[in-house]
């Protein structure tokens, strides 16, 4: 990890702390050379109570919650809106209540001049927020001036990253874009803490796959296309292609997303061609030696029976994509699988990686 930027740590908030996500962020700053939080919020339920009692018997980490916040006051979310920024120097927001509660909840702290990191898909298709993989799409940050013209914020901001499902598959595509994407089929085996749970709080996924998650299909075709976008006269325009179709199934893995993908090239390319455009993958933010980029994007396996779940899903502290069984396709071009932790890169990792991209754009400041 790089040093931090500045002489003392920039403090972070986190919002939905208690869940899933949240603790996955309590688990990633603990030692974060350049973040540290500095307040801990949820829902009412929680408010009040200490990050001890009210996440204590849900916290489904390896690690255990770290000393310094187990006696931390916990936040609502809302109602200490002041108290919480006043605290901080932005905030990741990992809040699981409705659509229009969270654009409202972010918007406010962004009023405040608050910059807000989120995990949530409230925003990801506002107009003016960008919707990051920073190894694809970094350039996207510059939308945050036109956000801050249109909404008259000095400091605050909202940056999201895209959805976990997107995150094995998509990069491995980016990297073959010259070859230009026309078709993807693509079906995702995802891990069930993609759902908040773990086995013991969802017994019924033991031995059991589940062929439908809610609105994931959706975001599967749509959100590349936004990552894909590019500017004209100051704001995104989509891409309109691949067309992609996809499947999103559960399975009984704990932590990570599997994707088998066929693709069709406007100009096909050679196997040989194809693995080294991935093994040669020069990673376009790699200079900036932020603390939670991997030393490798991409990392490509010759062996048959890799990618594994249980085996490389932490692959690169978790960052990292594997992909493997690159083979031709009967019926589009070509054909292979790709695994990323969808907790990690797809989830808090993948959110922290944006901030500390801020961090270094100087999007986010210490007040």
């Amino acid at each position: 990890m790089s040093s931090a930027p500045l002489n003392s740590k920039i403090r972070v908030g986190l919002l939905g702390a208690t869940g899933m996500v949240g603790q996955r962020f309590v688990q990633l700053l603990e030692k974060h050379p350049w973040f540290e939080v500095t307040c801990l919020a949820a829902s009412e339920r929680s408010a009040g109570k200490t990050y001890g009692e009210s996440a204590g018997e849900r916290w489904a980490q390896k690690t255990p919650i770290p000393k310094n916040l187990l006696d931390q006051k916990v936040f609502d979310v809302e109602k200490d809106m002041k108290a919480i920024s006043d605290r901080v120097d932005f905030v990741f927001s990992a809040m699981s209540l409705n659509k229009e509660k969270v654009r409202q909840i972010e918007d406010s702290y962004a009023g405040q001049g608050v910059p807000v990191v989120s995990c949530n898909s409230a925003h990801r298709w506002t107009e003016d927020v960008p919707m990051l993989i920073p190894e694809i799409n970094h350039e996207h940050i510059a939308l945050i001036d036109t956000q801050r013209k249109n909404r008259g914020w000095s400091k605050g901001l909202i940056a999201v990253k895209p959805n976990c499902s997107i995150q094995s598959y998509v990069p491995v595509l980016d990297a073959l874009r010259r070859f230009g994407l026309k078709k993807v089929v693509v079906s995702t085996y995802q891990a069930i803490s993609g759902a908040g749970k773990t086995f013991q709080t969802w017994p019924e996924m033991i031995d059991n796959i589940n062929p439908f998650i809610s609105g994931e299909e959706k975001k599967s075709e749509d959100e590349p296309l936004k990552i894909w976008a590019h500017f004209r006269n100051g704001k995104l325009v989509l891409a309109t292609e691949p067309v992609i179709s996809a499947t999103c199934i559960r399975v009984p893995v704990t932590d990570g997303h599997m994707a088998s993908v066929s693709v069709e090239f406007q100009n096909k390319p050679s196997r040989d061609e194809i693995l080294t455009e991935l093994q040669n993958y020069k990673n376009p933010i790699e200079n900036l030696k932020l603390p939670s980029s991997p030393e490798k994007f991409l990392v490509y396996y010759e062996q048959e029976d890799r990618p594994q779940t249980a085996l490389d899903r932490d692959l690169g502290h978790g960052m990292t994509i594997g992909i493997g069984r690159f083979r031709p396709d009967p019926v589009l071009h070509w054909k292979f699988v790709a695994l990323s932790h969808n907790t990690l890169r797809g989830a808090a990792g993948g959110a922290v990686l944006i901030a500390e991209l801020l961090v270094q754009k100087v999007y986010i400041e210490k007040k």
